[in-house]
């Protein structure tokens, strides 16, 4: 049950953290008139495109951190639910 909650909390710090590191790089890359700057067109893309998919890596993340921490809530939820049964029946 513990397990789930940590592994709930890692993945949703480093989704949100690389989501923020990604638009972070991608802000100070920009110049004062809004476009961004690249060296070449070879970077541009390469950097885009892992820019991109990572992205997606870190919505994965933040998906997979809120559904362990719903499947803890409800694992205790369950668990507290047994334990109150089970002193309602012991008297």
């Amino acid at each position: 049950m513990v397990a789930s909650l940590v592994l709930g909390i890692i993945a949703l710090v480093l989704g949100l953290g690389l989501r923020y590191w990604i638009n972070r790089r991608k802000f100070y890359r920009r110049s004062p008139t809004g476009a961004e700057g690249f060296s070449s067109y070879e970077k541009s893309v390469i950097i885009k495109t892992s820019e991109r998919l990572g992205k997606w890596i870190a919505y994965a993340l933040i998906i997979f951190g809120v559904l362990f921490l719903w499947s803890y809530s409800r694992q205790k939820k369950e668990k507290e639910k047994a334990s109150q049964n089970t002193e309602i029946h012991k008297p």
